[in-house]
């Protein structure tokens, strides 16, 4: 027998006003995310002399940073829906074996990365598009960074328990708080110690670990209600199989994030040196800053479409889609707007080099010139995701991210003058492209036959 939850009642009510409301929390919280991942880039960039070289240094650890977290989601994130299955269904032995398996995998896979990753380091980075004149900074920043790693895949592996027993706004402090210990420690670091680059990475271990902590405390303390005990760990073959098959779906996205990241790196360093990965970082940090509502509005849809799907109010499902889409369209034309006509705010919040500022302007308009288009692609995969069909959710993203993005930045190149400014496009020439198939496979597959006899699962 599942358990009487309290739970909100999507099927009733302003579908805009509904859909706003759950967007609002989960855009509060991305932004506590990306405080913790691009905090470090704003003042990097804005070291005296070497503030450029060094924003560079840090852009091409990116790969190896995407690569820990997606071994986090496959690791972490992969068993809490099993978590709640289990507890819904009473069987609370299972769910802390499930824990118990996700925290062994967890440590496990951080020290083997860590111990990787530290011995292999300078080829991996040199592989990624370092130089001599790159290569120190990304050095010091992981000779630091990687000892945290254990500490990093940890809490953010477990803070899904937590959100999985019910404690949303406990899980939602274990990112604010190392957001804000990492925004003080800084600048302290950076430059009142003037540590430079290497001090961005200490202040980032520190706030791991006062995340670290938070989690263990809470998860091994009186308040959750299924304990993680260190002396007491059940190692079970068959739950990593259950929790790495479920993970395996934000594995694979994050993995494919990294190896565009390594191509994209490589690319710009044979066709436009240092300066332009040092570019690419800030591009991709401004991408970030923007894709933050998008990401709130297109999640807080999700619950209200699943709710009113598995209610069979399917009138409901086609407005929430079409609610979305307008949205989603609106915010990212205000988002080109913006980009468009200020572009030197957005660039200058990464870096004050004159030169670097003005070469990466006309890049950023490249970069952004379809970003309406990521208004399909995300209305289209959260739709997917939110009525139970992952595969193809994880399809659109592979082919816009590998089929798509890989290849053009491999192959414009040869057709442009100058040559880097084919890796630029990329971007948008695959926005048009994968954004509109996202969204026209949805709406034929699963729009228009909504309140029809049921379709299979099958892609």
């Amino acid at each position: 027998m599942f358990r009487n939850r309290d739970k909100k009642d999507f099927g009733n009510g302003s579908i805009p006003k509904i859909i706003l409301s759950q967007a609002a929390p989960l855009t509060a919280s991305g932004l506590a995310t990306l405080l913790y991942n691009i905090v470090d880039r704003i003042y990097i960039g804005h070291i005296p002399e070497v503030g450029t070289n060094a924003l560079t240094g840090l852009g091409l650890t990116f790969p190896l940073i995407t690569i820990i977290s997606a071994f986090t989601l496959l690791t972490g994130q992969g068993g809490s829906p099993i978590f709640s299955m289990c507890r819904g269904a009473g069987n609370e032995k299972k769910a802390k074996k499930v824990m118990d398996n996700s925290f062994i995998m967890l440590v496990i896979s951080a020290v083997i990365l860590t111990a990787v990753c530290l011995i292999f380091k300078k080829p991996l980075i040199y592989a990624l598009g370092g130089s001599d004149i790159t290569y120190p900074y990304s050095e010091a920043y992981l000779n630091i960074y990687l000892w945290g790693t254990v500490m990093l895949m940890v809490s953010s592996g477990l803070n899904f328990y937590i959100s999985a027993q019910g404690f949303p706004v406990h899980a939602m402090v274990t990112t604010l708080a190392g957001s804000i210990i990492n925004c003080i420690l800084d600048p302290v670091f950076i430059f009142a110690f003037d540590m430079g680059i290497s001090g961005a990475a200490l202040a980032t271990i520190i706030s791991q670990a006062v995340s670290f902590v938070w989690v263990l405390s809470f998860l091994m303390g009186p308040k959750s209600i299924i304990r993680l005990r260190i002396h007491q760990l059940e190692f079970s073959p068959s739950i990593c199989l259950e929790i790495v098959s479920l993970g395996f779906t934000g594995f694979v996205m994050e993995f494919t994030n990294s190896a565009v990241q390594m191509v994209m790196n490589r690319q710009l360093k044979a066709y436009g040196g240092d300066m332009f990965v040092g570019i690419m970082t800030i591009v991709n940090s401004v991408r970030a800053i923007m894709a933050i509502a998008i990401n709130g509005i297109t999640s807080g849809a999700q619950p209200v479409l699943g709710f009113n799907y598995g209610a069979g109010k399917y009138d409901r499902v086609k407005q929430c889609i079409r609610v979305t889409f307008i949205i989603s369209s609106a915010y990212t034309a205000l988002a080109w707007l913006l980009v468009f006509l200020f572009p030197g705010f957005f660039i200058g919040l990464f870096s004050d080099d004159a030169i670097l500022n003005a070469v990466a302007v006309p890049y950023l308009h490249i970069y952004f010139m379809a970003y309406i288009f990521m208004a399909l692609q995300f209305s289209g995969q959260s739709t997917f995701m939110a009525l139970g069909k992952a595969g193809r959710a994880i399809f659109f993203s592979i082919f816009r991210k590998l089929i798509l993005v890989v290849p053009l930045a491999l192959i414009l190149p040869c057709f442009m003058t100058p040559k880097v400014a084919g890796i630029f496009w990329a971007e948008p020439v695959s926005n048009i492209i994968g954004g509109s198939a996202s969204f026209l496979a949805m709406y034929f597959t699963l729009y228009r036959s909504l309140g029809r006899v049921p379709r299979s699962g099958h892609f």
